[in-house]
């Protein structure tokens, strides 16, 4: 064994890297029949080894990776005369599935090829020597694992993603951008430029899944937050204006009123 890395804290919930490594394993080496508790990404190196899962045995050798995952049984081996060399990445996390989803990978694929030069092979390595760090290595490891993913679901794309499907993750990243970044000036072109689609593609999105605009949206989740602030707080008006991204203290109580058909100092005083 050249290196294992097992990382049994979960630093971040949606994707977690808990295991990485190296081996050049002995003349039938195996694991299993057995089940991982999370999603294991071997690449080989040299040699050969056969990889068993639902009754289907797969013969592998160089540059060839297969993928485990959780809770699925699985067993391989490595070949008598010419074993197997290979490295692996291991992740879980409440996102891990979706993401990986979004791949062509899965238990009825679960066999792909990629050369030794290739960006998602570095990535591996940049994750296994990551590993190594004695300090912060946890912010760093994070980083390259969502790098590795992004690589695997670019090189390995998953045709069969629908249409609905792809509605609504633009719904839910523009959400998530506005809800970072309602505290600044933001237009709706920007949003629109962040998850990449038309202005008015987005504008016909919100309307169909949200019944209001983007720019209605974020109007709203403004105003809202305000009226938190005017409640649960002692801030100025100016400084809650500013707060929820109006540099314009008298636009922001305009727009205040015209929704809540009161002033938000009206607002503050009656809760």
């Amino acid at each position: 064994m050249i290196l294992n890395f097992s990382n049994p804290s979960h630093n971040n919930l949606d994707l977690n890297l808990y295991t990485c490594g190296r081996e050049a394993c002995i003349s039938k080496y195996s694991y299993g029949p057995a089940i991982r508790s999370g999603y294991i990404i071997h690449y080989i190196l040299k040699g050969k080894g056969i990889f068993k899962v639902h009754d289907k045995i797969y013969h592998l050798g160089k540059n060839e990776a297969f993928l485990i995952e959780p809770n699925i049984l699985i067993y391989y081996e490595a070949d008598v005369e010419d074993p197997w060399e290979y490295k692996w990445i291991g992740f879980s996390g409440v996102k891990a599935k979706e993401y990986l989803n979004r791949s062509s990978l899965s238990m009825d694929q679960p066999i792909f090829t990629f050369d030794h030069d290739n960006k998602l092979n570095q990535c591996m390595d940049s994750i296994i020597m990551a590993s190594t760090l004695s300090s912060n290595k946890d912010l760093l490891l994070t980083s390259k694992l969502y790098e590795f993913i992004y690589i695997l679901c670019e090189l390995f794309p998953n045709r069969g993603v629908t249409i609905e499907v792809k509605k609504q993750k633009y719904i839910e990243d523009a959400i998530l951008f506005i809800e970072q970044n309602y505290t600044h000036y933001i237009t709706v072109n920007d949003i629109a430029k962040y998850i990449s689609i038309d202005r008015s593609y987005l504008h016909r999105l919100f309307k169909q899944y949200l019944n209001k605009s983007p720019q209605e949206f974020l109007l709203n989740l403004r105003i809202e937050k305000a009226c938190f602030l005017l409640t649960d707080s002692t801030l100025k008006i100016g400084d809650i204006s500013r707060s929820v991204g109006y540099n314009d203290v008298l636009l922001f109580s305009k727009t205040f009123k015209k929704i809540k058909k009161c002033t938000p100092s009206e607002y503050r005083k009656n809760q």
